[in-house]
């Protein structure tokens, strides 16, 4: 007989946590209840955050009721930004206390005394200290990563750096600290540091600064380095000081002098200045132990897609990740005039350091907007003219899209952008254009670009990731087999980057002159097959039309592949076939391809690991189906390959099925202009 798992079952004692129930349950294991929808005598315990009202509340049921208390909190590499709005990349479970609360008993105190240094230990410790340095990681990572000179910092002048806190935060009173230990810890930098500037780095989540309250107070002269990434700051600074902050342990990693007005929980080890008697001494410890029982021991990590538990060194690369696409939109994004698909297809991958997009209905309205507040517009595709004297980028489809077509409103999964012209538009140079003919490649991007060429060819992906098994036509062996990929005639990747040959009845045609003898397969494009598009007169000199299967298995089929400027080609090439192209694609001029028209100005010559590396890894932005998130291309591609069915409503799909509708009769309506 089997017998069903017996889960322990938790109170949550506020709506906040109830909203995390989810993570909370993978992180313990159990069932999520809330309190007081529930009876004392049907829970194991009670589950609280930090010190706030549902902390405390928690710890008072667990009392009354003789229960166990979960105190959670954010992990010391919580997020892209503060607050809710993104998933948490950790969180701390204490089962006796919480971190910072000095006076009190927490399981991070015990771990610090408890751990031994191994070999094993220290290499994984120092390996993620090194990470974290590294790439710049933090708690919080939406400041953007700048120089001093940028931040608004004195050149050349020595500096000690204060870190600010929140105001009645529970971390001050906890480190048995107070407001006036800020003054104080401001007079202690100016007496012993009498030749450097005060450069006072304020809170992110903090309305009022006590430090600068207090360097006002005194009449101290300070500088406030404008928004940026801490390390730079800490690592240029004689000393940091701090009363608590996780920012003095981030100094510590990086080798400074830390003086602590308060008591934290890596105060009073035998690494930083201290200046806050504790009721009770503390065993020394060394920057790997306490690294080692903070992150790796006290924390605990979702994957930040299918939030399952996950080791640290998993967490930073993510962390890594998010940040790094993020910041790449320097500038708020304001669209105007998209449809609300669009506006809600384009919203994940425009947030960055700014904030969050300000999508509005009129264009005009949306350029008046951004040229106010220093911004950038943002426009789908090369339809529209970018207005003058402001920051605007063209945003498109990827390379791998989404398992479906856009005219069918899949939500992409990829989107690339670009400052003046779209990697289809040959009438110039695109950002992709030029990180092909400029861009080093360095022997760790290229192999990573043959793993994840590897990766897409065994896992069976492409752009739409649609179709069938093919029945592969008979021919005799020996003759040559040409694969023809069809495209939408009145697609702007035709009318901008196939000057001579615009239709699929001319390149099949001119496919039959090169080749006389070859057998010629022409896929008709998915787009068309579904009544999506036109696809304009039926070719003719087609040995065969093809308008089922998976555009992959044709690849695999043919010897080589004929195109306009289809993405096919590109997909061709890495795969290994040869490939002719009667357009100019972006693939195209740089040796690859057998090219039927001159493109002067790509003279590189590249392998197909620097194309892919250019094309897949460094040009587009990805959002992980899951988790609407960033995440790299190796991310997607899994989950494409998966082909998980996510469970849709009734009302969903009939909402969908009128928004398609809706679309085609729009697209249709559009290509009949252009």
């Amino acid at each position: 007989m089997e017998f069903a798992e017996v889960r322990p079952r938790y109170a949550v004692t506020s709506w906040g946590l109830w909203e995390l129930r989810s993570d909370l349950a993978v992180l313990l294991g159990a069932e999520i209840l809330l309190w007081p929808f529930c009876s004392a005598s049907s829970v194991d315990g009670f589950i609280g955050w930090g010190r706030r009202p549902s902390g405390l509340k928690a710890q008072r049921l667990a009392v009354a009721h003789a229960k166990p208390v979960l105190t959670f909190e954010d992990g010391f590499l919580k997020s892209y930004a503060p607050g809710r709005g993104d998933p948490a990349h950790s969180y701390i479970i204490d089962r006796k206390g919480i971190y910072f609360d000095a006076a009190g008993d927490n399981d991070l105190k015990d771990l610090i005394d408890e751990t031994e240094t191994t070999l094993a230990m220290t290499a994984r410790s120092q390996a993620a200290i090194a990470f974290i340095r590294e790439n710049r990681l933090s708690k919080y990572n939406n400041s953007p990563i700048r120089s001093l000179a940028d931040a608004g910092m004195p050149y050349g002048k020595p500096y000690v750096l204060l870190v600010d806190q929140v105001a009645g935060d529970a971390s001050i009173s906890g480190a048995m600290a107070e407001d006036s230990t800020f003054g104080r810890m401001i007079e202690h930098a100016r007496q012993h540091y009498p030749h450097a500037a005060l450069a006072i780095r304020t809170h992110p989540a903090a309305k009022n600064s006590l430090l600068l309250e207090a360097a006002r107070k005194l009449g101290v002269d300070f500088v406030t380095p404008g928004r940026m990434n801490p390390w730079p700051l800490i690592e240029e600074a004689d000393a940091v000081y701090t009363v608590s902050s996780q920012l003095g342990f981030e100094a510590l990693m990086a080798g400074k002098i830390v003086h602590c007005f308060g008591a934290t929980y890596y105060s009073h080890r035998g690494l930083t200045q201290d200046y806050c008697a504790l009721p009770s001494a503390r065993k020394n410890a060394s920057l790997v132990q306490v690294f080692h029982a903070a992150y790796i021991g006290y924390s605990s990590y979702l994957d930040l897609h299918e939030r399952k538990p996950v080791e640290i060194e998993v967490a930073l690369q993510q962390m890594q990740t998010v940040r790094d696409q993020r910041n790449r939109i320097e500038r708020r994004v304001y669209t105007g005039g998209l449809s609300p698909w669009k506006r809600k297809a384009l919203q994940p991958f425009i947030q960055g350091p700014a904030g969050t997009p300000i999508q509005v209905r009129n264009f005009g309205r949306a350029v008046d907007l951004a040229r106010l507040h220093g911004g950038q517009i943002a426009v789908w595709g090369s339809g529209r003219a970018l207005p003058d004297g402001i920051p605007a980028v063209r945003f498109e489809d990827g390379f791998i899209r989404s398992r479906g077509l856009g005219a069918n409103l899949a939500f992409p999964c990829s989107l690339a952008m670009d400052d003046e012209h779209v990697y289809y538009d040959a009438r110039g140079e695109s950002r992709l254009e030029r990180l092909i003919a400029a861009h080093e490649f360095p022997d760790a991007l290229t192999l990573r670009a043959r793993k994840l060429i590897d990766t897409i060819v065994a896992r069976g992906v492409s752009k739409y990731n649609i179709g069938t098994d093919i029945e592969v036509p008979d021919v005799a062996p020996g003759r040559l087999r040409i694969l023809i990929p069809g495209q939408v005639e009145r697609d702007a990747s035709i009318r901008f980057g196939s000057p001579q040959i615009r239709t699929n009845r001319e390149l099949v045609a001119a496919t039959r002159n090169l080749y006389p003898d070859a057998f010629l397969v022409y896929k008709e494009h998915p787009d068309v097959t579904s009544g999506l598009r036109s696809g304009g007169e039926v070719p003719t000199d087609a040995d065969t039309i093809v308008r089922e299967g998976d555009i992959k298995h044709w690849i695999d089929w043919c010897d080589r592949v004929e195109t306009m400027t289809s993405l096919a080609g590109f997909e061709a090439l890495i795969r290994g076939k040869q490939v002719g192209v009667h357009g100019v694609p972006f693939y195209a001029g740089w040796g690859l391809t057998d090219d039927r028209l001159d493109v002067p100005r790509r003279k590189r010559r590249v392998t197909v690991e620097m194309l892919a590396a250019a094309t897949l890894i460094l040009y587009p932005f990805y959002i992980h189906p899951l988790s609407a998130m960033p995440c790299t291309p190796e991310e997607l591609v899994e989950e494409i390959a998966r082909k998980r069915i996510v469970p849709v409503s009734g009302f969903t799909r009939l909402k969908h099925a009128i928004f398609q509708s809706i679309n085609r009769t729009a697209v249709k309506i559009r290509d009949s202009r252009n």
